[in-house]
């Protein structure tokens, strides 16, 4: 049964599809779980702000996680789009011998792994969207103040790390109000040589971070198997984005999972795995 939403705020205006640019792509760091077996190999995507270790607990029974760019491991570039992001990938597939993968993505990530099976669908055997539709999502204001706030952080030289950890939570604690959110945030705080700094590229995402909310414009649908799994306490995967998931998923499922949030795999893990391992073919 499909769960009633809140209203969403006001959608931001679709650019139109950009002339092609010379996006080039970066090498992403990655972790690969496990044997490759004879199903296509299900490849891991995180959101914003996050990075591979996100999906640890859950490639210890799937496969292959990575770091988008300007996140966790990754190289920094000053170009953040979804057209580059999703041609990372195709060349990680490539540099990896991977002629076809399940894609899985969560938010960001999500998008990203949208972009790629509408760009590239012979490389994408199955796609999983984890919490978030092909349209424009949150208000960049939001994502902008903690942008703000998590360049404001000053820490002192020569902290231990739990301190500099706490005073960081201290200072972005005004703006990013939910705990859980700062947690997630200061999982990038990063110390080299005793000063610490962030590791990802924040003035990359501020930069592009309505093209990150955002969704690329497509005419052709991507015709493999699609699966769209939402938190029933989310409002990312509305009823209002039905129309826009069946014009370029016509294959596509949309399922709720009771009681998570906008990080499904984190709030409810087992029902995770389970929605997901139930859409990948047999082994």
């Amino acid at each position: 049964m499909m769960l009633r939403r809140p209203p969403r705020a006001p959608a931001l205006p679709r650019r139109p599809p950009a002339a092609r640019s010379a996006v080039t792509a970066v090498p992403l760091s990655h972790a690969e779980v496990g044997g490759r077996g004879d199903r296509p190999p299900l490849v891991l995507l995180h959101g914003l702000f996050g990075s591979h270790g996100n999906f640890r607990a859950v490639a210890k029974a799937l496969v292959l996680a990575l770091d988008a760019r300007n996140h966790g491991g990754s190289p920094h570039s000053p170009h953040m789009t979804y057209e580059a992001m999703s041609l990372d990938v195709q060349h990680l597939l490539e540099r990896l011998g991977i002629a076809k993968c399940i894609l899985l993505g969560h938010s960001m990530g999500g998008k990203t792994a949208m972009t790629l099976a509408l760009r590239r669908p012979d490389l994408v055997e199955r796609l999983i969207s984890v919490d978030i539709s092909p349209i424009s999502t949150a208000p960049v204001s939001e994502f902008a103040a903690y942008i703000s706030a998590m360049k404001s952080v000053r820490i002192p030289e020569g902290l231990s790390r739990s301190a500099a950890r706490q005073l960081a939570d201290d200072q972005l604690r005004p703006v990013v109000q939910l705990p859980q959110l700062r947690q997630f945030l200061l999982t990038n705080l990063l110390e080299l040589e005793g000063r610490y700094t962030w590791r990802v590229n924040l003035e990359a995402i501020s930069h592009h971070l309505a093209d990150i909310m955002n969704f690329p414009v497509f005419h052709e649908p991507y015709p493999g198997p699609a699966l769209f799994l939402g938190g029933s306490n989310s409002p990312y995967i509305s009823s209002k984005d039905y129309p826009e998931i069946q014009r370029l998923f016509p294959k596509a499922d949309v399922q709720y999972i009771e009681g998570a949030g906008h990080i499904v795999h984190q709030d409810k893990f087992e029902e995770f795995i389970t929605a997901v391992l139930n859409f990948l073919p047999p082994p």
